[in-house]
């Protein structure tokens, strides 16, 4: 086996980090949504619009899933760090070890929430499109 150093768990860091700015803004940006979405119906309660917030119930469910879990990566990175830092480097191989694994759950749920949110985009263009006639 490889040497096991202080410097291996900080190469998840980077990649960690950048994770997480992308499931912040993703979280931001459902925030909008939901504000938008709540107006909307409040205004005109479609099934469309109820569809939607179903969806983005699940959608944000998954996010919070994701974040919980991109930072506890992130935690046992750091615990990882810390046992190497005392000498205890077969068990930091092993934290660092369920680290990765917490990553892997994190985009694994990220992969589900992709799809479900192309079922909201094609919510929207069901509604758009169910008003007009096919030119092709």
């Amino acid at each position: 086996m490889e040497e096991f150093s202080l410097a291996t768990p900080t190469l998840l860091f980077s990649a960690v980090s950048l994770i997480m700015l992308a499931y912040t803004n993703r979280f931001l940006s459902y925030a909008q949504l939901v504000r938008n979405l709540k107006d909307q119906y409040l205004q005109n309660r479609s099934e469309v619009t109820a569809a939607q917030i179903t969806n983005l119930r699940k959608r944000l469910y998954l996010t919070r899933s994701m974040q919980i879990l991109g930072i506890s990566s992130l935690f046992f990175c750091v615990i990882s760090m810390f046992l190497v830092y005392i000498n205890l480097r077969m068990l930091s191989v092993y934290v660092f070890g369920f680290a990765l694994l917490l990553l892997i759950a994190s985009l694994g749920v990220s992969i589900r929430e992709i799809v479900i949110s192309v079922k909201a985009l094609e919510l929207h263009l069901k509604d758009i499109s169910g008003g007009r006639k096919n030119d092709g």
